[in-house]
C-alpha cells in the first residue's frame, strides 16, 4: 500500500512537473508571437509616408489584401465560415465599418503629422475605454481609472503644438483622437465576438466588411496604386495586419490580457523608432513628454489590474 501511494504521488509529481514545462513553453511561445506582431503593428505608420496614395485609398488596399488572405488561410484550414447569429452578422458589419474609419483616421492622422504623433494619439485609447467600458458591459467606474484617464488627456493635450484649424499637425492630433476611439470601441465590440467566435472569423468578417464599405467610395475616387505602391499595399494588407493580427490573437490564448496589453503599449515605441530610422522624422520635446506620460499611464493601468486579480 505505502509503495502504492509513493508511485500514485510520483505520477502526480511528474504530470504536474511536464504540465508546467508545457505551460512555460506555451508561454514562451506566445510572448515571441505577441512582440513579433506589436513589432509589425509599429510598421504601419510608415506606409501612409511610403505609399504615395491617399489614407482612403491605403485603408482600402490594406482590408482588401487581408480580407483575401484571411480567407485563403481559413478555407486551407478548413475552419467553418458560419456565423451562427443574424444580429452578429450585422454586428460584424457595424465593426467593419468602424475599424475602416479607424485605420484610416490613423493613417490620415500620420499623413497630416507625424508617424509619431499618430502613434501617440492612438495610444490614448484606453482613455476611451475607461468610460465607454461601464456602458457596454454595465461596470461601475472607478475613481482611479478616471485618474489615469485624465493623465492621458493630459499626455496629448501636451503634444499640441498651436489650437487652429489651419494647423495641418493639430488636425492631425484631432484626427488621431478619432482613430484612438474607433478602436476603443472596436476593442469593446470584439470582447463580445471572441466569446462566440474564433479570432480569425472575426478580423476575416470585419476587415471584408471594412472593404466593402470603403468599396463605393473608391469607385468615385479610383484606385490606381503603381507596381510599388502595389507591393506596399500587399505587405501592410498580409503581413502587417493579417499576419501581425493572427499572430496576436493566437497569443492571447496562452497570455493573460495584462500581460497582452503591456506588449500592445510598445507599438508606439516602435512606431516612433522607425520613424526615426527610416524616415528621419525625430519626435519633438512635446511628444516625447505626452509619449512618456500615455505609455506610462497605459502600464501603471495594466500593472494595478493585474495586482487586483
Amino acid at each position: 500500500m505505502t509503495i502504492t501511494v509513493l508511485v500514485k504521488r510520483s505520477g502526480r509529481f511528474s504530470g504536474c512537473k511536464t504540465d508546467f514545462r508545457e505551460r512555460a513553453a506555451l508561454k514562451k511561445r506566445s510572448l515571441l508571437l505577441v512582440n513579433t506582431a506589436v513589432l509589425l503593428f509599429g510598421l504601419a505608420g510608415l506606409f501612409a509616408r511610403w505609399i504615395r496614395m491617399p489614407a482612403l485609398s491605403i485603408t482600402f488596399g490594406r482590408v482588401l489584401f487581408s480580407s483575401i488572405t484571411l480567407g485563403i488561410f481559413m478555407l486551407v484550414r478548413k475552419e467553418s465560415f458560419r456565423v451562427a447569429d443574424r444580429k452578429d452578422v450585422l454586428k460584424l458589419i457595424c465593426a467593419g465599418f468602424i475599424l475602416a474609419l479607424h485605420w484610416w483616421s490613423f493613417l490620415a492622422s500620420v499623413q497630416l503629422s507625424t508617424v509619431a504623433v499618430g502613434t501617440i494619439t492612438f495610444s490614448s485609447f484606453p482613455l476611451f475605454v475607461t468610460f465607454l467600458e461601464p456602458l457596454f458591459f454595465h461596470q461601475k467606474l472607478k475613481p482611479r481609472s478616471v485618474l489615469l484617464a485624465a493623465l492621458i488627456l493630459a499626455g496629448v493635450i501636451i503634444t499640441v503644438p498651436e489650437v487652429s484649424f489651419e494647423n495641418d499637425y493639430f488636425v492631425g492630433i484631432l484626427v488621431g483622437m478619432v482613430s484612438a476611439l474607433t478602436y476603443a470601441v472596436l476593442t469593446l465590440l470584439n470582447r463580445g465576438f471572441v466569446r462566440r467566435y474564433s479570432g480569425t472569423l472575426t478580423a476575416f468578417y470585419e476587415q471584408t466588411a471594412a472593404a466593402v464599405v470603403l468599396l463605393p467610395l473608391i469607385l468615385k475616387t479610383g484606385f490606381h496604386p503603381g507596381p510599388s505602391d502595389l507591393a506596399l499595399l500587399l505587405f501592410l494588407g498580409i503581413v502587417t495586419t493579417a499576419a501581425a493580427h493572427t499572430m496576436f490573437i493566437t497569443a492571447l490564448k496562452d497570455l493573460p490580457a495584462w500581460l497582452a496589453g503591456i506588449c500592445s503599449s510598445m507599438e508606439t515605441v516602435y512606431g516612433i523608432l522607425f520613424a526615426m530610422l527610416f524616415l528621419g522624422e525625430v519626435p519633438g520635446f512635446r511628444e516625447i513628454v505626452g509619449a512618456v506620460i500615455i505609455i506610462g499611464c497605459v502600464l501603471a493601468a495594466q500593472l494595478t489590474a493585474d495586482q487586483a486579480q
